[in-house]
């Protein structure tokens, strides 16, 4: 078994839903997420503003 190089600490931060601030270690800002475009038509909903949903955190980190 390899050894530990890194373990990420993140506190997830419920604002109104679908809005949520995630806190990661070692960083002063926090990342937020929510909802936009057709993922906010899927859901038939209209946030207070459009933010990046988790999905666009994670193909943004895929690609990067």
């Amino acid at each position: 078994m390899g050894d530990l190089i890194h373990t990420s600490k993140i506190r997830i931060h419920q604002d109104q839903p679908p809005e949520r601030r995630a806190y990661i270690e070692g960083f002063e800002e926090p990342l937020e997420f929510g909802v936009h475009g057709g993922i906010k038509h899927f859901y038939g909903m209209e946030p207070r503003r459009d933010l990046p949903a988790t999905l666009d955190h994670m193909v943004a980190a895929v690609g990067g």
